[in-house]
């Protein structure tokens, strides 16, 4: 589910590999994504995503978050981003800017609403 799979199994030892203290031995996403398998082997209502997808490509945390979706469809997740791409399918949105709550629902409502909103997605997003 977190996309780990394919590092860890390149590795020599799988599973079994000695990481570094504090894990600089791997990648920033490799971390992001160890942090994102430990969070979610525990069975929690809630999940907290900090920036956490903040290293990996946008295709991997496509598959990520599709994945969250199919398996953790009912569990509340609160998504914390900088990236669009990060939050655009969620349900809803709170826009922070300068420590004040900006704007807030889905992305086609902010997208409609929000002038804030629309400048950081055609920043982020529009070609």
């Amino acid at each position: 589910m977190a996309q780990a799979s394919e590092f860890i199994d390149s590795k020599e030892d799988g599973l079994d590999t000695q990481v570094a203290q504090g894990g600089h031995s791997l990648s920033g996403g490799q971390k992001q994504r160890v942090a994102i398998s430990r969070a979610v082997l525990k069975d929690a209502e809630i999940l907290i995503f900090d920036d956490t997808t903040s290293a990996l490509d946008l295709k991997t945390e496509a598959r990520l978050y599709e994945e969250l979706k199919r398996e953790y469809g009912g569990t509340t997740k609160i998504i914390i981003a900088q990236r669009i791409a990060s939050v655009k399918d969620a349900d809803r949105i709170a826009v922070i800017e300068n420590g004040r709550l900006a704007a807030c629902g889905s992305h086609d409502e902010l997208m409609e609403n929000s002038a804030i909103y629309r400048d950081i997605y055609d920043s982020q997003l529009k070609r």
